[in-house]
């Protein structure tokens, strides 16, 4: 005869994972204000060891950048740079993946390929997408504070300069302080959620925790990615084709020297 299911059955089946396994911080190490530019340093051999990987998601960054470039002089408006960084924001870091990708092969002696640095985007992509649109999310929301600001803009042409200044300072501040919490949720996040597979709230924490353990350098570190991609815009996004590569070789190795290794999960 059939026998009666119970649910008890099953409770050995089932995966429990407790609650302190989401949203924990992974532990950071201390790094020297001079560490970014050795991370820079090992983009850079990285980028020319790599010269196939490097030049395809080169050219991905530039057709990206370029088309940034050719929709704000064909609107011939700058309300439109805002939105299009949003979508920058949404595929940029996937195409950091591949990088990202290509350099952990290296670390571990194997050959870097490229099909295998587009796979990826499919390790972790819940988690993934949750991230990148939370990213899109936060530049919206800076796009809308940036609009009401504009009720501070002088409405008189040919104002004194000392009129534009409430717009330029607090423009400024806001802006720098959004740009910051950004930074720090997102300087490691995706490559270790990429290598570890954690959660997106575990990889926000860590990021954020050795953003701030680490202030110092990790000011050097930005100014130095701000420095990369104003050179690909300066250039009419031919700049990113080699700047961008770098900066996401580089951004790997300083994930590896930054988040602690051997850390339980």
């Amino acid at each position: 005869m059939p026998r009666t299911v119970n649910p008890s059955d099953f409770e050995d089946k089932k995966k429990h994972v407790p609650d302190h396994e989401y949203a924990r911080t992974i532990p950071c190490n201390q790094v020297s204000v001079s560490a970014p530019f050795h991370w820079l340093s090992l983009g850079l051999h990285d980028f020319i060891r790599m010269p196939v990987i490097s030049a395809f998601y080169g050219l991905c960054f530039m057709a990206a950048a370029i088309g940034i470039v050719l929709l704000v002089q064909w609107q011939g408006t700058h309300l439109v740079v805002m939105p299009s960084l949003v979508v920058y924001m949404l595929i940029g870091p996937f195409l950091a993946l591949g990088l990202y990708d290509a350099s952990w092969e290296r670390e571990k002696g194997h050959h870097a390929k490229l099909f295998h640095s587009m796979k990826a985007i499919g390790r972790n992509s819940t988690s993934q997408w949750a991230f990148a649109v939370m990213l899109a999310v936060a530049m919206i929301f800076w796009m809308r504070i940036a609009a009401l600001l504009h009720v501070l803009y002088p409405s008189v042409q040919g104002a004194p300069l000392t009129d534009f200044l409430p717009f330029l300072v607090i423009g400024s501040l806001i802006g720098l302080v959004i740009a910051s919490v950004i930074f720090s949720i997102s300087a490691f996040s995706m490559p270790l959620m990429m290598e570890r597979r954690v959660d997106m709230m575990t990889a926000v924490f860590t990021s954020f925790n050795a953003v701030k353990s680490n202030v110092p350098a990790m000011i050097v570190w930005a100014a130095i990615i701000c420095g990369g991609i104003l050179i690909g815009f300066a250039t009419y996004g031919i700049g990113m084709l080699f700047t961008m590569p770098i900066l996401g070789y580089g951004t790997w190795h300083a994930y590896h020297e930054t988040v602690k290794k051997n850390h339980h999960l």
